[in-house]
């Protein structure tokens, strides 16, 4: 049975899960960060993310914030069954997280220490013990 999945993401390193989400599911929507100024000519550069999506003719939204009734509102329309998040750069309220009737998967690349629940910062990778 194929999921109603909106992704929500911005960076290369979310990519790979638009495409696994894409080949398995229907991806409804694809929310990412507005398009940015980058560059000496400081024009405006869609995410990695938008690219992919445009690619496969997927729809995409682009909102500043989602704490507006507005943008709930649309992502209610789109009767999602679930949302997978990777790196979006957006804060998710509490009210966004109840839409999804599966609610939200969060993929974060962050590495974790051994032993020890410091930040990610502090990780580095070791090599495995025999």
């Amino acid at each position: 049975m194929a999921l109603r999945i909106v992704f929500a993401g911005t960076p290369d390193f979310a990519v790979p899960s638009l495409r696994a989400a894409a080949q398995r599911h229907e991806v409804v929507a694809v929310y990412t960060q507005p398009d940015r100024p980058a560059g000496r000519g400081r024009a405006l550069q869609a995410s990695p993310v938008k690219r992919e999506a445009l690619a496969r003719g997927l729809p995409v939204l682009q909102p500043e914030s989602l704490k507006t009734e507005l943008s709930r509102d649309a992502l209610r329309a789109l009767q999602p069954d679930l949302m997978v998040v990777v790196a979006y750069g957006l804060l998710l309220p509490q009210a966004v997280l109840d839409i999804p009737r599966h609610g939200c998967w969060n993929v974060h690349a962050s590495l974790l220490p051994r032993r020890s629940s410091a930040p990610s910062k502090r990780a580095t990778p070791r090599p495995a013990r025999a």
